[in-house]
This record gives structure tokens, C-alpha cells and sequence, in this order.
């Protein structure tokens, strides 16, 4: 039975940051002799620390044998709180500064090669030269599964996806929002014969070469659902990548053919070359979604960000002369 712990002696005067730091540290590295030379210490001290932090807790943090040391179920819970604490301890100073300087800051964006195109690349130029000073990182984040380990470990402050099913009720620790509905459409190239078509039946491209990201992403499911509608198996897949490059390159340049959402058709297809075809998919509503971790405190600069995607997908929906007004 874990003895009840008395906050003020135990933890409340004992208890320091760089304890934490320490065990963070030895979590991560799974050693508490890597730890040591991470952090520029001996392992002996390394150890006291452990052995202080688990006595003033009342319980074994770490399991410790000849491979390394592992976080007991205590420990990962002790993790996971460590962790928040550290990153509301930094967002707390990047609020101090924001109050000092309200146009500095960092943003860590988690985003899809698709969106990153379709979304990101029109309202990076506008927000960087409103706030120039600040710094965005982006990375490109596959959010079919949406795990979006990075984010729950606040590596990431905000993910824009397109999720391929419903949140489930163990994402309750995320909030969601769904920034704009996107759709699924069929492309080729400019040099394409498909391109000079002005009607499609969807069984004339049965033995086209397609080129699709893998099963499970909404571009297959798109493209399988039509062929099924239409009486049709599946075509077999010519090439399977999620690589945007090289699917433009060989749309491009040759016959191929692929499912792209309209939103990227629309901002990317005339300087790729590329064009929808007049080939109708099943309806089907696809969000596109912004994802902040739940009872985090954001950066400033974050939320601003935020409002910035908020008023691109409003000039979106509201057309052309809406989106060249914003501008």
C-alpha cells in the first residue's frame, strides 16, 4: 500500500526542478549512466538523486536491471506530469516575453505534405510578415492514425489534419476543431489525353496507371468506394506513395492519374501543371481539423497562428473575391 504523502515536508521543501530534470533525463535514456554524461554529472549523483526523489514520493519511480532502468507505473505517471510541468514552465516564460514583446515567439506546427501545401503555404507569408520575429517550425506529420504522439508530448503545438476516422473516446485529451470540409477529386497532368476530356465515365480509367498513398488514407478509400459504386474491382495501383514531389513529377510528365483533395487542386494545380478531371467521386465530406492538446496552456503567438488559419479557411468558403480582399 502507497503511504499517503504529506506535500509540505515531503515534496513541498524537498522536491526541486532539477530532481525532476534528473528523471526526466534517465526516462529517456534509459540508463542511469547515459543520463550521467548527457547531464555532465557522475552517476553516483545521478543515483542519489533517484534515490532522493523516490523516497520523498514514497515509491519506486524506476525498475532498475543489468539493461538499463524502465519506469514502474508510478514512474510514467510521474513522466507524464514532469513533463506537463515542464512545458507550462516554458510556455510560461514565452508568455513573459510575448507580454514584454507581443510579436516574438515560436510556433511547432504538425502538418500533413498535402495541407502543408493547400493551407499552410498561402497563410505562412501572410502571418511572417505580420510577425516577422516570429519563428515557425513545421513538420511534416502523418495524421491518419491519430496517435500524434508529438503533440500529446507537447513537442508540437498545434496539428492540422485530415483524420480518416472519427475521434475516438480516448482522444479526449486533444481539443479538435474543424477548420474548413475538403473533397476528394481525380487529376492529371496538363499533357495527359484525359486532360482534353470534357466527360468521363469512371470505367474508362479501370486500366489507367494510378498512383495512390497507401491503404487506409482517404485518397484509397475515395478511389475504392467509386470503382465499387460503379461495379468495378479496385485498378491495380501503379505506384503507392504519400511523396506530393513525386506524384506532380509524374503526373506531370506522363499519363498517370491520382486523387487529390480540391483544396490542394486549387491553390497548386496551374503551377504543377495539373487538372481535375471531370470524373465525379462519391460525396463525401472530408474536415479538415486543428488539434491542440487539452488543458495546455499556448504560446500567444500560437493562438494567433491559429486565427490566422481560421481567417484563410473563411475567405476560402466565402470564394475568389473574399480570399483576394484578405490578401
Amino acid at each position: 500500500m502507497v503511504r499517503r504523502i504529506n506535500w509540505d515536508v515531503q515534496i513541498g521543501r524537498r522536491l526541486k526542478l532539477r530532481d525532476l530534470h534528473v528523471f526526466v533525463t534517465v526516462v529517456e535514456c534509459g540508463s542511469m549512466a547515459k543520463a550521467a554524461v548527457q547531464l555532465g554529472v557522475s552517476q553516483p549523483a545521478v543515483s542519489e538523486v533517484m534515490t532522493g526523489l523516490e523516497h520523498a514520493v514514497g515509491v519506486r519511480l524506476l525498475d532498475r536491471s543489468s539493461r538499463g532502468v524502465e519506469p514502474t507505473i508510478y514512474g510514467r505517471a510521474m513522466l507524464e506530469r514532469s513533463l506537463a510541468a515542464f512545458d507550462e514552465l516554458k510556455q510560461g516564460i514565452r508568455t513573459i516575453e510575448h507580454l514584454a514583446d507581443p510579436t516574438v515567439g515560436e510556433v511547432r506546427i504538425g502538418c500533413s505534405e498535402s495541407l502543408i501545401s493547400a493551407t499552410l503555404a498561402p497563410v505562412i507569408p501572410r502571418f511572417s510578415q505580420q510577425y516577422p520575429r516570429v519563428q515557425l517550425h513545421v513538420k511534416d506529420v502523418c495524421s491518419s492514425t491519430m496517435d500524434l504522439p508529438e503533440l500529446r508530448e507537447r513537442r508540437l503545438d498545434v496539428v492540422l489534419a485530415r483524420p480518416v476516422t472519427p475521434h475516438a473516446g480516448e482522444d479526449e485529451d486533444l481539443n479538435v476543431e474543424v477548420l474548413a470540409h475538403d473533397e476528394m477529386v481525380v487529376a492529371a497532368g496538363l499533357q495527359s489525353p484525359w486532360a482534353r476530356r470534357r466527360a468521363i465515365k469512371f470505367s474508362e480509367l479501370l486500366n489507367e496507371p494510378w498512383i495512390l498513398p497507401p491503404r487506409g488514407t482517404w485518397n484509397y478509400t475515395t478511389v475504392v468506394d467509386a470503382f465499387r459504386a460503379h461495379g468495378l474491382e479496385m485498378p491495380k495501383i501503379c505506384l503507392t506513395t504519400f511523396s506530393l514531389h513525386l506524384r506532380n513529377d509524374l503526373l506531370a510528365a506522363g499519363s498517370f492519374i491520382t486523387a487529390y483533395p480540391r483544396s490542394f487542386m486549387t491553390i497548386n494545380g496551374a503551377r504543377f501543371a495539373l487538372k481535375v478531371l471531370p470524373v465525379e467521386l462519391p460525396v463525401r465530406p472530408w474536415p479538415v481539423e486543428i488539434i491542440t492538446l487539452k488543458n495546455r496552456t499556448l504560446n500567444p503567438v500560437v493562438t494567433r497562428f491559429i486565427d490566422h488559419l481560421r481567417a484563410f479557411a473563411k475567405s476560402v468558403a466565402a470564394g475568389p473575391a473574399a480570399e483576394k480582399r484578405s490578401a
